[in-house]
């Protein structure tokens, strides 16, 4: 008897939130400084869309500045 699994795992490193109207994941990680320091799911990614990352960065403790 053959066993069929469909099942698919890919990491995806973006900066763009729009990325994820196509694509739903499972967990988000949030890096700082080389860390990951904020873990959650899909709605951290649109709390980052909607707050900015400095705004995290802020309540986390870290001095972040804007590359221009």
């Amino acid at each position: 008897m053959l066993c069929v699994v469909k099942a698919f795992g890919a990491m995806i490193i973006t900066h763009y939130q729009r990325l994820l109207n196509y694509i739903t994941p499972d967990v988000v990680h949030v890096m700082m400084e080389g860390r990951v320091v904020l873990s959650g799911g899909p709605e951290l990614a649109a709390r980052l869309e909607r707050e900015g990352y400095a705004k995290l960065a802020e309540e986390l403790g870290y001095d972040y500045k804007e590359e221009l």
